[in-house]
């Protein structure tokens, strides 16, 4: 057994990087006997809804020039709807059902739902019962990097939407603001990602905002963030910033320079002491192998983009529901009715 799933793991390499086609099917059946399957494609829709790319695009668009942040919003919501993207993150709370949107990452945090629900009812409009709401996310994450500058990628589709969602799951899975590094790379681990593919992915922290409670402790000198590079002048307007009556609500940029450009400035502030987060800045102090790597991405863009676009497309097919699992959701807030 321990054979047979390093190879589905090998498949998952493989495919991560070329067509699902291409992969021999009886390895690829038999992996997806496994609990779910890893395989996903390129162009799905090219038959089945040839507009699905061109109205996410243009609702993305829409949105991100009405609200700039938008973009790192939307991004924001695939990563936290995976690790198992799925559409769990979309699923609201029920009288009889809990969903993830009150889970501690997620509560006061998350936003970008109405411009999903836009997308959605046009598509259900365009092509019925298609369109997955978990393939939306992915495809809306990578239009908005490309919109805010950064790299673009054929995203993997066929993913089906599940029909329920873990609040104890998005509050164990999802790393918090103060994490160590031992504790983000064992999430990451956990999902099927390594050290490297979470320093890329921690780059989506070059564009968007948190609330202050989010780095209280680093403002305080309660963490072990800081280290010998501390950056007081950083600090010290932060304080100042979030001294305010209701800093609960008070943001900051998690880039201070190019706060709505995806770019590699974020790993170059981490190098002078100016990351937001405690998980930002460990990133730099807590680990010389997490160091070098924030190094060569602060030295070259292109080597982070090409990073960044691997991990993403690496971490958008973990733990998927396909084929039969799952549905299509007609509404991304709600199961369908039986």
């Amino acid at each position: 057994m321990a054979l047979f799933l390093a190879l589905c793991l090998l498949v998952l390499k493989f495919s991560v990087t070329n067509s699902a086609e291409e992969v021999p099917n009886t390895l690829n059946e038999a992996c997806i006997g496994t609990g779910g399957s890893f395989f996903l494609e390129i162009g799905i829709y090219t038959d089945r809804c040839p507009e699905a790319e061109a109205i996410i695009f243009s609702w993305v668009e829409k949105a991100v020039s009405d609200d700039p942040r938008m973009a790192a919003s939307l991004l924001r919501l695939h990563f936290h709807d995976c690790f198992g993207c799925d559409a769990s993150v979309l699923l609201d709370d029920t009288p009889s059902f809990v969903g993830e949107k009150t889970a501690a990452p997620n509560l006061n945090s998350l936003r970008g739902f109405e411009v999903i629900d836009a997308i959605k009812s046009d598509l259900e409009s365009v092509c019925p019962e298609t369109v997955s709401c978990a393939d939306i996310l992915a495809v809306a994450a990578r239009d908005s990097v490309v919109l805010s500058g950064g790299p673009g990628w054929e995203v993997q589709t066929g993913r089906r939407d599940s029909l329920t969602a873990s609040k104890t799951a998005a509050n164990n899975n999802i790393p918090g603001p103060n994490s160590n590094v031992a504790t983000l790379v064992a999430n990451f681990q956990n999902a099927g990602l390594t050290l490297n593919d979470m320093v890329a992915l921690s780059g989506a922290h070059t564009m968007g905002k948190a609330r202050c409670f989010t780095f209280g402790s680093r403002l305080n000198g309660n963490s072990n963030s800081n280290g010998p590079e501390i950056n007081v002048e950083f600090l010290q307007s932060l304080q100042q910033l979030c001294s305010v009556s209701d800093a609960n609500a008070t943001l900051a940029h998690l880039d201070l320079v190019t706060p709505s450009t995806f770019d590699n400035q974020y790993y170059v502030n981490l190098l002078s002491g100016e990351g937001l987060l405690v998980s930002d800045q460990v990133l730099v102090t807590g680990d010389d192998r997490t160091r070098e790597i924030v190094e060569s991405y602060a030295s070259d863009p292109m080597v982070f983009f090409e990073d960044f676009r691997g991990s993403v497309i690496k971490m958008g097919s973990l733990g998927v529901l396909t084929g039969e699992n799952g549905e299509i959701r007609t509404n991304c807030r709600t199961v369908n009715q039986l």
